[in-house]
């Protein structure tokens, strides 16, 4: 089983929110409520980066990806 540092993170971070979504529930407060919503600002942005960066050929990689497709006539 191959685990990358993003599955990891991942993971992680679900795990942490359940709890603290669990402890809430039963009334705990955890995590200040402006420290989570600046977290998940933060993390929001980085995903949609992220997913803009993978879903497009940007890279030289992505381009030269792009371009097989092309001459496969796949795309």
């Amino acid at each position: 089983m191959n685990l990358d540092i993003p599955s990891i993170v991942r993971f992680t971070l679900l795990i942490v929110a359940v709890v603290n979504t669990v402890l809430n529930t039963l009334g705990y407060q955890t995590i200040p409520e402006d420290k989570v919503n600046d977290v998940i600002t933060i993390l929001s942005g980085y995903y949609f980066l992220y997913a803009g960066w993978k879903n497009n050929y940007l890279s030289k990689k992505g381009v030269r990806q792009k371009e097989l497709l092309h001459a496969n006539k796949l795309k």
